[in-house]
């Protein structure tokens, strides 16, 4: 199994920056990608980014230009950077890791992101 725990999020301003940090845990040997979605109150769940062990990227389209995914295998970790934050940001971002042959999936417990003045 593979677990995640996320950290770094908060309250900024629109057109500020924050950064999320994503640590791994477990079998780690077994990671196919790891990522990041959110979810804003009344809203679908949505994928905001993703990396795989090969270190393809995908972004969804409101974050793309504005958000960085990226990783530090000797630390495990995933980072999402987000610059340019707008109100509309404002949700739980939770960090997913899939992995095994069958592609599980394991979501860590969330962090909030509040974009406002």
């Amino acid at each position: 199994q593979v677990q995640v725990a996320e950290s770094g999020g908060g309250l900024v301003q629109p057109g500020g920056s924050l950064r999320l940090s994503c640590l791994a845990s477990g079998n780690i040997a077994s990671l196919n990608a790891m990522g990041w979605y959110r979810l804003a109150p009344g809203k679908q769940r949505e994928l905001v980014a993703r990396i795989t062990t090969g270190d393809s990227t995908n972004y969804g389209d409101s974050v793309k230009g504005r958000f960085t995914i990226s990783r530090d295998n000797a630390k495990n970790t995933v980072y999402l950077q987000m610059n340019n934050l707008k109100p509309e940001d404002t949700a739980v971002y939770y960090c997913i890791a899939n992995y095994g042959s069958n592609s599980l999936v394991s979501w860590g417990q969330g962090t909030q992101v509040t974009v406002s003045l």
